[in-house]
């Protein structure tokens, strides 16, 4: 695993010791020392961790921490805040501040590793995400950057798995005000619940008389569901074995007892916060995924899906020896609806012949927006005879029943002609099946308009 990591410190020796560990692990290292080079080396290159001092001249470790949070363009970067400074206070104060994680002088090779190769994939995690959502159309990802998930008015739902009853009541009352908690002593129903539930969190205690608690986390991170649910372990002092253990496994973080209700609250709320900025950008990449075969007016298929799936439908049926048909159809003197009704008017019959084309067909039937007026319906397992009674149903009904314009009641008659091709037995191609069915569609529209044509159907 190599990344690239910035180390922030005002005294050259820490720094060089930093380095000299990272670069024995084949880490790329970055340095800085003051807090405005290391803000302006985030913003300008691709850093992967920042390992901060926080006792600095002109802008502390503190303050670089806040700025770099509340940087859409540098907010997703983990930060790791060392610090000589031991007490509870400080390090809720740099969790207050965004931090990920808090490592204390003199600074342990081995957490220090697990540490940052855990925040590490961590990042990767994002950076993938990040990448599909900005390599797709503008979804106004700097806007869904900058929110403040910490600060949602939604309770986040947590798990408490803890056999320990006196610990139980302990924590329920420290996280009475700040979380949704569910408690079991189970470890076993716990890994069938934290399935089941969208919890937003899972604390899992150490202390169990007969399990192994690595073994649930490892059970956790390797179920689909529950592989990106961040795991928080609640540890004994002297079990920093196990808890090395746990990163390597990937918990996100970890509390050693006696646990302190602000360091408690601070470290939820930062995994919340994560958790909740990923999920919003997985939506927000399927949405895209979405929008980009979808027509955005009528809800069906695009053609830029119709281009990628019509061949493999075609070729399995060629596979398999089936017949497969296409209609192609054309809303009759649709330029005539649009000088006449304006482009709203013809908006709402496009989505009502798309609503009503959709009723038609079945459920395996590909139906897509050729573009314009036009509509294409792919129909697997159906023979040219039946294709032409569909789409000769298709048409009446739109015939027969006018459309609705606007919302005085008003209406209006709609036609319209529609060619049918099928797959001919021996050499066909996808281009000669369109091809076919498009001249279908020329014939019923020179022919009169209102009418289906089949062409070797």
């Amino acid at each position: 695993m190599t990344a690239r990591i910035l180390v922030v410190d005002d005294i050259p020796a820490n720094v060089r010791l930093l380095e000299v560990r990272l670069l024995a692990e084949y880490f790329e290292v970055l340095t800085a020392s003051n807090g405005a080079d290391a803000i302006e080396t985030c913003e300008n290159g691709k850093v992967d961790v920042v390992l901060l001092d926080v006792m600095m001249p002109e802008m502390d470790g503190f303050e670089v921490c806040r700025r770099l949070k509340s940087d859409p363009a540098t907010s997703h970067i983990p930060v790791v805040m060392i610090t000589a400074l031991d007490q509870v206070s400080d390090r809720v104060r740099g969790l207050q501040a965004g931090a990920d994680d808090f490592l204390t002088k003199p600074v342990n090779d081995l957490q220090l590793m697990t540490r940052v190769k855990s925040l590490v994939r961590l990042k990767s995690l994002t950076d993938e995400l990040r990448l599909r959502a900005s390599t797709t159309r503008n979804i106004g990802i700097e806007e869904l950057l900058s929110r403040n998930f910490a600060s949602a008015e939604t309770t986040p739902k947590v798990l408490l798995i803890d056999e320990r009853k006196s610990s139980v009541e302990r924590i329920q009352k420290m996280l009475r005000d700040s979380a949704d908690l569910d408690v079991t002593s189970d470890p076993h129903a716990g890994f069938f619940q934290a399935a089941e539930t969208p919890y937003e969190c899972v604390m899992i205690s150490t202390a169990f008389a007969d399990f192994d608690p690595l073994r649930l986390c490892s059970q956790l991170r390797s179920l689909d569901r529950t592989r990106f649910l961040p795991i928080i372990l609640l540890a004994e002092e002297g079990e920093e074995e196990r808890i090395i253990r746990g990163l390597e496994l990937g918990i996100n973080d970890y509390l050693m007892r006696p646990i302190d209700q602000q360091e408690l609250t601070a470290r939820l709320r930062t995994q919340v916060r994560r958790k909740r900025y990923n999920d919003q950008l997985r939506a927000s990449v399927t949405q895209t995924i979405e929008m980009a075969v979808t027509d955005g007016l009528t809800g069906l298929h695009n053609r830029r899906y119709l281009d990628s799936h019509l061949q493999t439908l075609f070729d399995r049926a060629v596979a398999r020896r089936r017949p497969l048909s296409v209609m192609i159809t054309d809303l009759d003197r649709f330029k005539s609806i649009n000088d006449m009704h304006g482009h709203d008017g013809g908006d709402e019959v496009l989505r009502e012949f798309a609503r009503r084309l959709r009723k038609n067909v079945r459920g395996i039937d590909l139906a897509c927006r050729f573009g314009g007026e036009e509509f294409v319906v792919v129909m697997p397992d159906t023979d040219g005879m039946v294709a032409e009674k569909v789409a000769e149903r298709i048409r009446a009904e739109i015939a027969q029943k006018p459309f609705a314009i606007g919302s005085d009641g008003k209406t209006i008659e709609v036609t319209v002609s529609v060619g049918v091709s099928s797959v001919l037995k021996g050499v066909d191609t996808v281009a000669a099946l369109m091809k076919r069915a498009d001249l279908a569609l020329y014939e019923a529209k020179s022919g009169g308009r209102n009418r289906v044509v089949a062409k070797a159907a």
